[in-house]
């Protein structure tokens, strides 16, 4: 008998042999239970090789509309409402929540990205369910979105799991985090005229330390010093509020809310300094609630790599600012955003 491997266990590569030559209904008539349940299983086998390639939209219908109509126009104003005053962009910082409170802010940055020489868009994202020591990379091979489909660069990934620096996240974790879906949309939108022309790398990153946000900045440089690349850094701001543990407040400012934006724009205008040690005293200090700053600092050394190995200009700009609600009193509760775009000359 000829044995191949199946699931690390000898098993037949003909059933024949063990069956002899009877017709596929002479067999089912003989082993009509077995057939059944073979058919079941190999159904189910189909159904998750097919799921684990691809990762659904799964915040579609919540958090952005599913309808590609509605998606559509709702991008389309947007980005339509915000001017190109930081083109073409070369890394983008945009934020991460609901369309319904961050999508105005977020075409800002999008504004700025020329699709025209684009061949790959890396998406840094937080961690927000799973503990994560590093970076990790996606198993799948396409991410849907109500738009079309975004391939994945396997081969990038591979350059990258080759680092040994680098894991890669189950489709659980995939599926549930919304910190790189929710730029998908916008993604596919702007890079519409090179659909299917473009690979999409995008990259879980974890409670990395400033050591490790050097190594891995490190480790993209190379990949933003590439015009072909578009880096897209996932962040909201200020997280404020008892539900989020965070309550700072300098009354000099004014109202809760205009703290909150005094906070955030300090914070911007060190980011725009291109500075990773100053953007951390910055956070050991205050303690914002910036929920990329690991992919924010990720890019701010890869800056730094940059900046250290030629003479290109590099020069980030933040474009917008909202809040999703106005802070007014102890028990009240507000996220951040800010649009931000870096450009190299």
């Amino acid at each position: 008998m000829k044995l191949g491997m199946c699931a690390g266990v000898g098993c037949p590569q003909d059933t024949s042999e063990i069956f002899g030559e009877n017709t596929k209904g002479e067999k089912e008539e003989l082993f009509p239970s077995f057939y059944r349940r073979f058919e079941v299983f190999a159904s189910k086998i189909g159904t998750w090789s097919s799921r684990m390639s691809v990762r659904r939209a799964t915040h579609a219908g919540s958090w952005y509309t599913s309808s590609v109509q509605d998606l559509n126009d709702q991008l389309d104003g947007w980005l339509a409402a915000a001017k190109p005053t930081l083109s073409p962009a070369r890394a983008i910082i945009a934020p991460h929540a609901g369309y319904a409170y961050c999508g105005a802010c977020g075409a800002h940055a999008y504004r700025q990205v020329d699709p025209r020489n684009i061949k790959r868009v890396f998406i840094l994202g937080p961690s927000h369910h799973v503990r994560l020591n590093g970076c990790a990379v996606t198993a799948t091979h396409t991410y849907n979105t109500p738009l079309y489909d975004l391939i994945v660069d396997t081969g990038i990934n591979q350059e990258l799991l080759q680092t040994g620096e680098f894991e890669v996240m189950d489709i659980q974790t995939d599926e549930d985090e919304h910190s790189i879906e929710m730029h998908l949309p916008y993604v596919a939108k702007v890079m519409e005229s090179k659909k299917d022309q473009f690979t999409v790398i995008p990259v879980l990153v974890g409670g990395l330390s400033v050591d490790q946000e050097a190594n891995y900045g490190r480790l993209f440089s190379k990949y933003l010093a590439d015009p072909h690349n578009l880096f897209v850094i996932s962040s909201d701001f200020c997280h404020w509020g008892q539900r989020f543990r965070y309550v700072y407040y300098d009354r000099s400012q004014g109202e809760i809310y205009q703290s909150i934006e005094a906070l955030d724009r300090m914070g911007m205008d060190i980011i725009e300094h291109l500075n990773p040690a100053e953007f951390t005293s910055y956070l050991r200090k205050y303690e914002n609630t910036i929920c990329g700053r690991h992919p924010i600092a990720v890019l701010l050394n890869a800056v730094k790599c940059l900046k250290t190995a030629n003479s290109h200009t590099l020069s980030l700009q933040f474009l917008n600012y909202a809040q999703s609600s106005r802070c007014r009193r102890t028990g009240d509760s507000s996220v951040s955003y800010a649009a931000a775009a870096l450009v190299i000359h």
